[in-house]
């Protein structure tokens, strides 16, 4: 649809699929839990803790590496599963992991109420909101109108 936008006349506004869409939204997603992981690094005591063992939810252990390997591989296989799965898995599963996410930043935005993890708290409601859009997307994916013939 044209748009008015601009001196130089109407400029075209294309629509964009839900398919590319919802791999931008888990792209960024994945832009502020990296950005928010970098950040962590300069809070007072961080690296000392990480070099004594230590990480967020206490001592750091294989499996507990391993557990937060499988949570960052999500998002990162929704970039490119949300280009090529069918519609209805494609959506459901956005639908599930956008909701799981949501709740993920949620806890650990509370958990996070401290003066130099303000940080975490912003960039906590940040991504809940682009986990609702996934929501949102997933859920109103556009539906083929039936031909009546």
């Amino acid at each position: 649809m044209p748009s008015g936008d601009g001196p130089a006349g109407l400029l075209e506004n294309l629509e964009v699929n839900v398919r590319f869409k919802l791999s931008a939204l888990w792209i960024t997603a994945m832009f502020s839990y990296v950005y928010g992981d970098i950040l962590s690094f300069f809070v007072p005591g961080r690296i000392e803790s990480m070099v004594n063992g230590k990480m967020g939810i206490g001592s750091t252990t294989p499996v507990k590496l391993l557990a937060a390997a499988i949570v960052m591989t999500v998002p990162s296989a929704m970039v490119c599963l949300s280009l090529t799965l069918r519609p209805r898995w494609n959506r459901r599963l956005n639908i599930a992991f956008g909701a799981i996410y949501s709740l993920m930043m949620l806890l650990i935005s509370a958990s996070s109420l401290d003066r130099w993890k303000m940080f975490y708290v912003y960039l906590g409601f940040v991504e809940v909101l682009i986990t609702l859009l996934i929501i949102y997307h997933a859920w109103t994916w556009p539906r083929l109108e039936r031909r009546r013939s």
